[in-house]
Parts: C-alpha cells; structure tokens; sequence
C-alpha cells in the first residue's frame, strides 16, 4: 500500500479552490497535465498528484499535451522530447499511472479530458513562459468549477514564487534569498509508490510513437535531429553520474577552471537538453553534486550556482517581467543608451540569411553559429559573443535581439528556454549586468571582441573543431539521405 507523502506547501500554488470536499463519498481523479517537467522520477508534481489521490481515495492520470507548433520547435527538439516521452510511458504505466497523449490546442484538450473522466483535481508543472502562462489562465477558466487546479514549481530547487515576489536585478540580489531557503526545499525526494486506487475509466490511451516521431521528424526535417545527445531520463542520469564518462564521475574537476573555454566542451556539464525537457530534476543534480563538494569544493559550488542560481534567476526574469523578449525588458539606462546609439555606422549589416548561414567576415563567429546549427549546441562563452555581434552587425537593438531569439530557438536543443531568451537579454540589453564604459553601436552595453577572445583561448583550435564537427555530421546526414533513397 502507498505511503501518504506530502510535498512542501510553498511548492504548491492554488489556482482554483473546486468545490469538492473530502467527506464526498466518491471523489474524481487526479490528473497530472505534464509540461514542463517530463519525468518519472524526483518530480514534485507528480509526487503531489499522487499524494492529492491516495488522500482522497482516487485513481490518478498523466496527461501530456503535444501542441501543434510550439515556438518553432522542429524535429531536432521535438523528436528529442518525444522519444523521452515514449520512455516516460512505459515507465510510468509499471507504477500503474495510466499516460494519456493529447494532440491539439491545450486550451481545449485538457479541459475535455478533465471533463470526459471526471476529474476532481487537475496538477500542472510550472513554466513561467507567456505561451504557458496564457493557457494555463484559460484551462482554468474553461474547467468546472468543481475542478480544483494546483500547480507545483517541479523545475526550480526553491520555488520561484518562494524565492523572490518581485524582479530581481541580478544575481547579486537573489542569491541570498536562494541560498537562505535551501535548507528548507534542497531535500531528498521521497519514493514514488504506485497509488492506492487504481485508473479504471475506460479510455483510448492508445500511442503510436513511432508513426508520431516520424511524423514530426519529417516534417520538421529543416532543423534534424542530434546524435551526441540520447533522449530520456535513464540517459540524463548517465550524463549526470555514469560510470564512463558522467559529469559528476569523471569530468567535474575542471569545471571550474575550463567552463569557459570552447576548446574544452567536454568541461561543460552536458546536462542542459536534459534540464530543459525536465527529463532530469535540477534538484537530484544538486544533490548528488553536493555529495562530491568535499572532494571538488570550487568545482562544485560553481556548478551549482549556475544550475540553481542562475537558472532561477532567468525565471524570476521571465516570469515578472513581461517584456522578456523584447527591447522594453531592458532596464531604462540600457534601453536609453541602445537608443543613443541607434544611428551609429556599422562597420558591416548582415541580413538574417547571411547570420544564418554563418557568411560572415568572422570566421569565429560563423563557427559559432555553424556549431549551434549542426551540433544543436553553441558552446556557453562563446553564446555570449555570439549574441553581441549580432547586435554590432543588424540595424539596431531589436532587431539584433530578434534575430537572435529567432535563431537560438530554431537551432538549440534547449530553445525556447528562460535561460535563452535571458542569455540573449544579457547579451544585448544588459539585462543582469552593469552600465559600462561607453562606445559606439553598444552603448553602455558590455562589449566582446575577436581579440578578446583570443587572449582567453585558441581561437584557431575552436574554429578547426566546428569545422571537423560540420565535415563529420554533413557526411553522415548525405549517407542517410541516400540509404533513404535506395530504401523507397
């Protein structure tokens, strides 16, 4: 028999009361609506979903909504979150939770569904993105008013509502706040047992993966799908802490020292695809980086400020201030001096095709940009110069700003994430940073240059090592193409 477990209250946001009561004699479902945390285990909101049915006595559900096009994803993150979802499915029907697939707009699915079953509470993750935000409001609206909703920050380690209730200004300013309240949510998850009733409604449940996959594969060919980076969370584990090559095994050392350079990738974490799809929980990373503290103090204590300050940092942006992809994001001194600067000669502009395709007379940054387009990954440092030229080589800020949001997001396999959209804030309106000394184009925006990155590290080597990546990946993708032409 299941445990009662319960989920910290500060976890869990009310978003409708629902007129049920616990002494109703018979009590509807629990439905799970998964988004953003696409994962069976160290999920809070699935934990609470279980937790809200074994307490009433109900039978509980998953439901994952697969939106018709969602901010541009193609077959490279859409195909990746699919094969984590057909995982997921078969993962988590061994605990006896039924895995519902919608297809369609959410604002309509998830409401029929909750309807069709007769739910009594519906548990939603928390993404703090408009899209998100603006569905959610209207599948509240759209739902009984019997239906209790709650939804459950299963992303961030504190969650974002308990860290901060306003715009942070910098990291400078949140850390605190995270750091004092980790104590309080950076815990141990409790064992997710099977729940005490079982699903009995009778329901097409029914998913044909792989005619789906291929489906969104193909028609999403324009961006293909990676290799270096295996689906699911059986293999974000195995990034984390395998035997071979995990993060935490055998390359957190250097972390600290060669994160910031783009010869060394391997120094990176590998763990951003797995983050942003939810297939690994921040939370476990933490935990299990915290057990080799001793060994690699420095090491560690970087790490974990980006994977838990950082990142909480770009929610807290994204989620106060509504202008988070635009121009009127910025803070009022960057806004003003980019405006200044507006009508200041470009020594070259660049059409978007042209940034595109890489065809610059900068052969770092077009190795920069042939990186995100064939690897699906642009190397963190190097996103930064990235971002900044492109505000030196378009017309102005918001175009720049544009561009880039459009290009990170159609490329990387972790596009259209908080930490992306405030990556390119950073870069270009100095969203998090200070004023600096000013010059032309940037204002008083802090600037990047081609030396400057030579003084930080080989150049030559970086720009050999995308152009070795993109020979290798051009070939392999020709013979798959003719395999595919002498199979018809």
């Amino acid at each position: 028999m299941a445990s009662t477990i319960s989920v910290h209250p500060g976890r869990i946001r009310v978003l409708k009361e629902g007129s049920w009561r616990p002494s109703d004699q018979t009590v509807g479902p629990v439905v799970y609506w998964m988004f953003r945390d696409q994962r069976l285990r160290d999920n809070w909101a699935l934990i609470h979903a279980v937790d809200l049915a074994n307490r009433t006595n109900a039978p509980v559900a998953v439901v994952f909504n697969l939106f018709d096009q969602f901010l541009g994803a193609k077959a490279r993150q859409l195909g990746f979150m699919l094969k984590g979802l057909r995982q997921l499915h078969r993962q988590i029907e061994s605990l006896q939770i039924p895995f519902f697939l919608l297809q369609g707009d959410a604002k309509d699915t998830v409401p029929n569904f909750v309807a069709e079953c007769g739910a009594s509470h519906l548990v939603t993750d928390f993404s703090p993105l408009r899209e998100i935000r603006s569905c959610k409001d209207e599948v509240v609206k759209r739902t009984s008013d019997s239906l209790a909703v709650h939804e459950v920050d299963a992303h961030n380690v504190v969650p974002m509502w308990v860290a901060s209730a306003k715009l942070e200004y910098s990291a400078r300013t949140i850390r605190g706040k995270i750091n004092k309240l980790l104590p309080e949510y950076l815990i141990e998850f409790p064992k997710l047992e099977p729940p005490k009733k079982k699903w009995d409604r009778v329901m097409d449940k029914l998913v044909d993966w792989d005619s789906l996959i291929d489906q969104v594969v193909r028609e999403g060919a324009e961006v293909p799908e990676i290799e270096w980076c295996v689906p699911g969370e059986e293999a974000g584990m195995e990034v984390l802490m395998g035997i071979k090559d995990g993060f935490l095994t055998k390359r957190l050392k250097n972390y600290s020292t060669d994160r910031n350079n783009p010869v060394k990738p391997k120094a990176l974490s590998g763990l951003s695809p797995y983050l942003h799809f939810g297939q690994i929980s921040a939370q476990r990373c933490a935990l299990e980086a915290r057990k080799v503290r001793s060994t690699y103090p420095q090491a560690v204590d970087t790490f974990l400020e980006e994977l838990i300050v950082r990142r909480e940092l770009s929610d807290n942006f994204c989620y106060y201030q509504p202008h988070y992809d635009s121009l009127m994001g910025a803070w009022e001194w960057a806004r003003k001096s980019l405006m200044d600067h507006v009508s200041d000669k470009r020594e070259h502009i660049y059409s978007l095709e042209q940034l595109e395709k890489g065809l610059t007379a900068d052969p770092l940054w077009n190795a920069s940009q042939l990186e995100m387009v064939y690897q699906g990954k642009m190397h963190g440092f190097m996103r930064m110069y990235w971002a900044k030229k492109i505000l030196e080589w378009t017309k102005g800020p918001e175009e720049a700003l544009s561009i880039s949001i459009y290009l990170n997001n159609k490329y990387e396999i972790d596009g259209r994430d908080p930490s992306g959209y405030v990556g390119c804030m950073w870069s270009i309106c100095g969203v998090h940073d200070q004023g600096w000394k000013e010059r032309p184009v940037f204002g008083k925006i802090r600037y990047m240059n081609y030396a400057g990155c030579k003084r930080k590290f080989n150049v030559d080597s970086y720009i050999s090592y995308v152009k070795s990546l993109v020979s290798v990946t051009k070939k392999k993708r020709k013979a798959e193409e003719q395999l595919t032409r002498d199979s018809k």
